[in-house]
């Protein structure tokens, strides 16, 4: 069901300051940036290999990242997983009885199909099922 893990999503409270720190420190270069109205975030993404590095930065307080940037700080918010079907791999979690935080696939950014799996039945991480 999974391919390969699409990106590793980094939250920061400055997203101008993570893209330089990774400027300088990786020489990374943003090959993609978007706003996700439906998740207030902005993103920046980073090339590596065939996977990425996400930045995100809430665009609203009170959103689910800037409630976690409060509570954790900066750092790892979640991991994507590339997924061929994303409706099939989302009720398939769905039928384990698992939560998840999605009932249905989602517009990502990229022109990608998203869904949401809850951190507590995914030992503790966040993770996202990514669709091309």
């Amino acid at each position: 069901m999974l391919s390969e893990i699409d990106h590793v999503a980094i939250a920061v409270r400055d997203l101008e300051a993570a893209i330089q720190y990774y400027k300088n420190a990786f020489e990374a270069e943003i090959e993609h940036r978007e706003i996700i109205s439906s998740d207030l975030v902005e993103e920046a993404m980073i090339k590596v290999g065939t996977s990425y590095i996400q930045l995100i930065s809430p665009t609203a307080p009170g959103s689910p990242v800037a409630k976690f940037l409060e509570k954790r700080g900066d750092g790892l918010h979640h991991v994507g997983y590339r997924v061929t079907d994303c409706q099939e791999a989302l009720e398939r979690i769905k039928s384990l009885g698992f939560a998840v935080l999605d009932e249905a696939p989602r517009p990502g950014s990229r022109g990608t199909t998203v869904a949401f799996i809850h951190p507590k039945e995914a030992l503790g991480t966040l993770i996202e099922l990514v669709q091309s």
